[in-house]
């Protein structure tokens, strides 16, 4: 990180919270630490208490592998880069979907919408996740879902090792939004609709 030096940070600091002794231990200049998350005091249930306050959309990461349609529920998404355009998705390392479309070699991410819940539970679920779904196919082959507040169809440009994740990088070659439509939210292990203002 520019203006700080691997010697200036710790690699972990005491830190006094108002109800208990916590640790921070910076993941900075140097890449993710090798260390799991229980050899430094933070169990999977803290991680997924504390991400769960952060509210994310719904997206369900599309390809077309092997003559089919392949797909699965993320809320793990950003955009990256705008030039060139860059999205990125992380995959678990025991999804038996993500082989298929790293094969595929592309992918489209369909952003739900606030009526879609049904398409997140079913490709968040296991079986058939096709079946009754209308779609079209992108620039890449790709499944776009109908009825999606967006989409950005994508190559698979890179991925890292992310812990028990794959983030994976994709390059836009396609895109299209619905600005009328209201998004799909996640928060706190829940489905929820965009409040009004």
């Amino acid at each position: 990180m520019p203006g700080y030096r691997r010697s200036d940070l710790p690699f972990s600091a005491p830190c006094r919270h108002a109800r208990h002794d916590c640790t921070i231990v910076p993941a900075l200049a140097g890449g993710l630490l090798a260390e799991s998350t229980e050899q430094v005091g933070i169990t999977s249930d803290m991680m997924r208490a504390a991400m769960g306050c952060f509210v994310t959309g719904v997206v369900v990461i599309t390809a077309f592998s092997a003559e089919s349609p392949v797909g699965m529920a993320v809320n793990s998404f950003v955009s990256v880069s705008l030039d060139p355009p860059l999205v990125l998705f992380c995959a678990s390392k025991t999804s038996t979907t993500w082989p298929h479309i790293r094969r595929a070699g592309h992918f489209c991410a369909n952003v739900l919408t606030a009526r879609q819940e049904h398409l997140a539970r079913r490709f968040a679920g296991r079986g058939d996740r096709y079946t009754g779904v209308t779609y079209a196919h992108g620039a890449t082959g790709a499944p776009i879902l109908e009825g999606v507040h967006a989409y950005a169809d994508c190559e698979i440009v890179d991925e890292h090792d992310a812990g028990d994740h794959t983030l994976v990088i994709g390059r836009v070659v396609e895109l299209h939004s619905d600005p009328g439509a209201a998004p799909l939210l996640f928060y706190r292990s829940r489905y929820r609709p965009l409040a009004g203002p």
